[in-house]
C-alpha cells in the first residue's frame, strides 16, 4: 500500500473535467503529464474526480443549465468503464492513481476501480456520512481545507487519527484562481505546527503562470502539491486556474530550482572540502607559549592561540573542558601542536555516564526535581576520582535565598570546606549521610535537618547514595573555602551543564 510520507515530495495532476467528457481527451491530457513528469525527480500522480450524476443531482434540476455545476457536470459526463480505463492507464505509465468522491457510491467505485489514493475535496472536509465511509477504506486520504474552520479541522485530524488513518492535511483556497493577496501561505505553517506528525501540502489554485506560490509552499515545508491541468485545443479552452503544459513545466522547474536552494531538511549538509579548507584557514591555531616536555598534560596557561594555522595542527575549537591533552613529543617555545604529537583524552562520556548515575539516583529517591536542571559536577581531585570525591547538584534558585539538590552517589565524599558569606541548611531527602561539622561526626537519615552556620568547616559522605536539600542565603562562586590546597590547584574541578531530566 502506498505510503504518503514515502512520498515526499508528491506531485499531483488534477484532471477534474477537463477530459470535457471525451475519454480520448482525457487520455491525451494522461499521455502529456506522463511525459512531462518522466522529466523530473518527483513522486508524481494523477486524480480524477467522481460523481454519480444521477443521484447527485436532485431530479427537479438535472436539466437546469442556469445552475452553473450542474451544466458543468452533465456536460462532461464519462461512463464508469471510461473511467477505469483513464485509471488504468495512469497506473500502467507509473504515476500514482487518485481520485475524489463526491458522493458514497463514488467511495464503492473508487474500491473497485482500486485507486491508490482518495482525495476529499475541501467542500466535504466536514461531510461527515462521507468521511465515514471514506475511512472504511484501507486507502491513504489527501482532504484539503478550505474555508474550514480551525475547530474543523481539529475534528477532522482527530477523526483520522483515532482512526489510525494515513492521511494528509491540505492548504487550499476556494477560489478560483485565487487573488494572490489570499493566498494565505502561512497557513502551510499553522498546520505543519499544530499537526505535528501529520504530512501537510498545498492545493494550488493561482493563475496558472504563477510560480512563486509554488516556491514559497516548499520552502515552509509542503510535501504535497496539487495543481489543475489541461491540455487545450481549438475546440477546448481551459479554465482560468488550469495549467498547460508548458505552465505545468515551468511550475515544475521552479519547484526543482526551489528544492536545491532549501537543500538537506531536517538535518545538517555534507560540508564541501573548499567550505571546510577556508574555515579551517581562519580559526587561530594552537601554539605553546613555552617550552614543553613529552609527557606533560596540557593546560591553557602552557597555549596561545594565534594564525596562521599550520597543516595538522590543533586549533582553538579542538580545546574543550572535556578533553585533556598530553604531550607524546616534546615541543618548542612558540612551536604548533600538533594532533599527531598528542594523546587526547575525552571525558565527555565520563560526564554524561554521571549525568546518567545521577538521574537513576533521583528517580529511585522519588525527590521533585527541574526537568531542565542545571547541573554542576563536582570532581575536586579530578574526574577520575569523581566516584570517591565528588558531589553533583541542581541550582534550583540562587537569589537573595537559594536552594539547591545535592546528589551523592553510594561512597562518594565530599572534602572539608566552610563558607564565610553563606549560612546554609541541609534537608536530607533520601539515605544516609555522614556529616563532619567543626571535626565532630554525625549520622544523618531521610528527614534530619542539619544548620552549617558561616565558617563551620564541614565534610559529608555517604554509603547508601543520597539527595540533601540545600537551603541558604544566596550563593556566591567565590565562597567556597577548601582547607586541602590541592583542591584549589585543579582548575577543571567543576563541569557545568544543563540536563533535561525527562
Amino acid at each position: 500500500m502506498t505510503k504518503l510520507s514515502a512520498l515526499n515530495p508528491f506531485f499531483v495532476f488534477e484532471m477534474a473535467n477537463n477530459h470535457m467528457g471525451n475519454e480520448e481527451h482525457g487520455s491525451r491530457i494522461i499521455r502529456e503529464m506522463v511525459a512531462i513528469s518522466k522529466e523530473y525527480p518527483f513522486h508524481f500522480g494523477m486524480k480524477l474526480q467522481y460523481r454519480q450524476l444521477d443521484t447527485f443531482i436532485h431530479p427537479d434540476y438535472k436539466n437546469r443549465y442556469d445552475f452553473n455545476y450542474v451544466k458543468r457536470f452533465s456536460e462532461t459526463r464519462l461512463s464508469k468503464d471510461a473511467y477505469k480505463r483513464l485509471k488504468n492507464q495512469i497506473k500502467e505509465a507509473g504515476l500514482i492513481t487518485v481520485c475524489t468522491p463526491f458522493d458514497e457510491e463514488s467511495v464503492d467505485l473508487i474500491e473497485d476501480h482500486d485507486f491508490d489514493i482518495i482525495k476529499i475535496a475541501s467542500c466535504s472536509i466536514t461531510d461527515w456520512r462521507l468521511l465515514e465511509r471514506i475511512v472504511r477504506t484501507q486507502k491513504p486520504i489527501i482532504a484539503s481545507a478550505a474555508g474550514a474552520s480551525i475547530e474543523d479541522i481539529d475534528r477532522v485530524v482527530s477523526f483520522f487519527e483515532h482512526r489510525e488513518k494515513d492521511f494528509a492535511i491540505m492548504h487550499c483556497v476556494a477560489q478560483y484562481p485565487t487573488p494572490t493577496k489570499d493566498i494565505q501561505l502561512n497557513q502551510i505553517d499553522l498546520f505543519r505546527n499544530r499537526y505535528p506528525g501529520v504530512t501537510v501540502g498545498y492545493s494550488t489554485h493561482e493563475q496558472p503562470d504563477e510560480v512563486e506560490m509554488i516556491k514559497i509552499a516548499i520552502a515552509k515545508g509542503a510535501a504535497i502539491f496539487e495543481k489543475h491541468v489541461g491540455v487545450p485545443t481549438e475546440s477546448i479552452k481551459l479554465n482560468d486556474y488550469s495549467a498547460t503544459p508548458n505552465q505545468v513545466k515551468k511550475w515544475l522547474d521552479a519547484a526543482v530550482r526551489t528544492f536545491e536552494l532549501c537543500g538537506v531538511p531536517d538535518n545538517r549538509p555534507a560540508f564541501t572540502a573548499k567550505e571546510i579548507k577556508s574555515l579551517h584557514e581562519l580559526r587561530r591555531g594552537v601554539y605553546a607559549k613555552k617550552a614543553l616536555s613529552t609527557g606533560h598534560k596540557l593546560s591553557f596557561d602552557d597555549l596561545f592561540l594565534a594564525i596562521p594555522v599550520q597543516d595538522g595542527q590543533l586549533t582553538a575549537p579542538d580545546l574543550s573542558k572535556y578533553t585533556e591533552f598530553v604531550l607524546q613529543e616534546a615541543v618548542e617555545h612558540n612551536g604548533p601542536i600538533l594532533a599527531k604529537n598528542i594523546r587526547a583524552i575525552d571525558i565527555r562520556e565520563t560526564v554524561y555516564n554521571i549525568i546518567g548515575r545521577v538521574k537513576e539516583l533521583i528517580t529511585k529517591s522519588q525527590v521533585v526535581s527541574p526537568n531542565k536542571a542545571d547541573f554542576e559536577v563536582s570532581h575536586h581531585y579530578g574526574i577520575d576520582k569523581f566516584d570517591e570525591y565528588g558531589i553533583t547538584m541542581i541550582t534550583v534558585v540562587n537569589r537573595d535565598y537559594c536552594k539547591k539538590l545535592i546528589i551523592m552517589l553510594p561512597g562518594q565524599k565530599h572534602p572539608e570546606q566552610y563558607h564565610k558569606v553563606k549560612e546554609e541548611t541541609f534537608h536530607v531527602l533520601y539515605g544516609e549521610v555522614e556529616m563532619v561539622l567543626n571535626g565532630e561526626k554525625c549520622v544523618c537519615k531521610r528527614g534530619d535537618i542539619v544548620v552549617v552556620e558561616r565558617e563551620m568547616t564541614h565534610s559529608f559522605s555517604t554509603t547508601t547514595g543520597a539527595v540533601i536539600e540545600e537551603l541558604s542565603s544566596t550563593h556566591l562562586v567565590a565562597d567556597s573555602y577548601y582547607t586541602d590546597p590541592k583542591i584549589l590547584e585543579n582548575e577543571n574541578r567543576k563541569t557545568l551543564l544543563t540536563y533535561w531530566l525527562d
